[in-house]
């Protein structure tokens, strides 16, 4: 269908966010004959040691982003981060370039509102209740409205940055300057959402392709400070509340449009299922998928954004991820325990090769299967708690 990379033939993938998601994206890209060019805002992020290319702009620089795009000349656009100029994306596909899993889809889930109106709004699907604020004064009314505790968010911002909970009305300006701290794009609009009390919080894999849509078996996650911090699959749900699931994801994603692999966060309540978010690219959270499924989450999106089809994923055993995350903070560092965690029975880890530590940064995840989840996830989190991240203070 395509010749080899660098040839008058090649097919073309440019990756707009380049960190372990991006990485693993590109590695299945290249493995169907992909030519593969990496983006980011730094140097050496973890897919531009895969990729075959690499550049370094800010992403949020329209005329930036539009330069180069149109220079490399990509077949497919494939944005894997919030930080983007959207509105550039869009003119690009009105040139003539394929944004996935369209440039609509990736402007309204950049920003937390233009989602949450489509699913609340447009869709009338369940969420918790929410306000948004552009001032303090603006913030204060909501809390007041909605009640203590609830959640406020930047707008647009990633990884849990920004995100606190507001327990007591007083609590409101601290809470507005973690939002302010935390947005993207220096963004002064914040999300004030309702606690919402849930039994379970779980990421449902959407696949869309030529095929039609299909799901992965759901993956269950903790977060901690709004990132996730260790996922599990499969999570277990009764027929009728993973058919309500499956139901509220199927809605989004076909408003959305497009092929990829969409990861729709829902809250699992007494009350039923409550959506959350999405994010049209794998998910943070389905990087279990490498150790569960017969095509991980990246195999999927690669193979679905390329127009080909995708029939079923399998589920060949439960199994767990968890997290290492940095505490201290440089670029003189090491990753240690790598060897004591691969004792492990059926382990695997994944270090991302990211070029510098800050508090509370991703830099390895463990993988574990087993014969049931319980297993699996005690594993798990006994080989990540044997991973360390040591800096060296001398060298910085």
């Amino acid at each position: 269908m395509w010749g080899a990379p660098f040839s008058a033939q090649s097919r073309k993938l440019l990756l707009l966010g380049s960190g372990e998601l991006g990485k693993e994206v590109i590695i299945e890209a290249q493995r169907l004959g992909v030519e593969t060019v990496a983006v980011d805002r730094y140097n050496d992020a973890p897919a531009m040691g895969v990729a075959h290319r690499s550049h370094v702009i800010d992403m949020l620089d329209a005329e930036a982003l539009k330069t180069l795009i149109r220079s490399e000349k990509p077949d497919i656009i494939v944005p894997e981060i919030e930080a983007i100029a959207t509105h550039a994306l869009q003119e690009l596909e009105e040139e003539g370039f394929f944004v996935v899993p369209t440039a609509r889809a990736a402007r309204l889930t950049m920003d937390r509102e233009g989602i949450r109106r489509l699913a609340a709004e447009e869709l009338g699907l369940p969420t918790a209740d929410y306000r948004f604020a552009d001032s303090l004064d603006e913030l204060r009314q909501a809390v007041a409205e909605l009640g203590t505790p609830c959640v406020i968010k930047p707008i647009m911002s990633s990884s849990g940055k920004g995100q606190s909970v507001c327990k007591r009305p007083e609590d409101a300006e601290e809470c507005w300057n973690t939002a302010l701290d935390g947005a993207r794009a220096k963004g002064t609009r914040v999300i004030v959402e309702a606690f919402v009390t849930f039994e379970s919080e779980i990421t449902l894999l959407t696949v869309r392709s030529v095929s039609g849509t299909i799901f992965c078996p759901p993956i269950g996650h903790i977060q901690k400070d709004g990132d996730y911090v260790e996922s599990w699959q499969p999570h277990f749900m009764n027929p009728e509340l993973l058919d309500e699931a499956q139901s509220i994801a199927k809605a989004v994603t076909d408003q959305l449009g497009g092929f990829g692999i969409f990861g729709v966060e829902l809250f699992l309540t007494d009350r039923g299922v409550l959506f959350s978010e999405v994010s049209p690219r794998p998910h943070d959270t389905g990087m279990v998928t490498m150790a569960t499924q017969d095509l991980s989450q990246f195999a999927v999106h690669v193979r679905a954004i390329l127009g080909f089809p995708v029939q079923s994923v399998q589920l060949l055993t439960p199994g767990a991820s968890a997290t290492l995350k940095a505490e201290g903070e440089g670029q003189a560092f090491v990753v240690t325990g790598i060897g004591e965690a691969l004792e492990l029975p059926r382990t695997q880890v994944r270090v991302f090769g990211k070029p510098e530590v800050r508090p509370g940064r991703r830099m390895a995840v463990a993988l574990s299967a087993a014969e049931n989840v319980e297993i699996a996830r005690t594993v798990a989190k006994q080989a990540a708690s044997m991973l360390k991240v040591e800096v060296n203070e001398d060298e910085q």
